[in-house]
This record gives structure tokens, C-alpha cells and sequence, in this order.
């Protein structure tokens, strides 16, 4: 009779743990660095969520939110920057460029004149 002092693992299950810790150790950098520092060539978009957002602060009438709040916007292309509902709508730079959101007249003032 043979002596086995332990039963060796095999090499899949080798490579699936180390597969495993490689994709946890991804995840938990990814979400407390921030995925843009783990992968830059992603390059997102966030227009439909400003269009979003303006067309309901237009909607309920949220002044502060349409007029005042400085929203990120990534398009994709152009360089990151930060602007309002009232900038983004009306502003013919941004008009041009199609981001589509909708034009609330009335709900903020207009600048005091000098």
C-alpha cells in the first residue's frame, strides 16, 4: 500500500484562484481609486444624465438646480468642464455642439445690470 502524506491541487484550480485574486484586487482599486486612474482609455459620456436632470429641474421649476447647480460634463470629446442647465441650453458654444437640453424660459433671473 501506497503512503499519500496530501493530496496535491490542480493546476486549474491554481490558475482560477489566481484569476480570482487578479479580478478582486481590479475591483477594489477600481471603486476606492477611481476607475479613470485604473482605466483612462474608458471614456465615458455623461450627457443623457445632465439632460436628465435639467429637463427635471425645468419641469418642477427648480431654479437653484437649472440656474445655480455646476454639473460635470464629460462629453466624450471635449475636455472636461463645469457648467449650469441655463449655460448648457442657452449658450450657443454648447447649443452647436448638440448637447440637447431643453430651454426653460423664465425660471432664471436675468443677470442685474450694471
Amino acid at each position: 500500500m501506497e503512503s499519500k502524506k496530501g493530496q496535491g491541487m490542480s493546476t486549474s484550480t491554481i490558475i482560477l484562484l489566481i484569476l480570482g485574486l487578479v479580478i478582486l484586487v481590479v475591483l477594489v482599486l477600481g471603486f476606492t481609486m477611481g476607475w479613470n486612474k485604473i482605466a483612462p482609455w474608458l471614456n465615458t459620456n455623461n450627457l443623457e444624465t445632465i439632460k436628465t436632470s435639467c429637463g427635471v429641474a425645468c419641469s418642477v421649476g427648480g431654479q437653484y438646480d437649472f440656474c445655480t447647480v455646476l454639473r460635470d460634463v464629460n462629453d466624450g470629446t471635449n475636455a472636461k468642464f463645469k457648467t449650469t442647465c441655463q449655460e448648457l441650453s442657452t449658450n450657443p458654444t454648447y447649443t452647436v455642439r448638440g448637447y440637447g437640453v431643453v430651454v426653460c424660459p423664465d425660471l432664471c433671473p436675468a443677470a442685474p445690470v450694471a
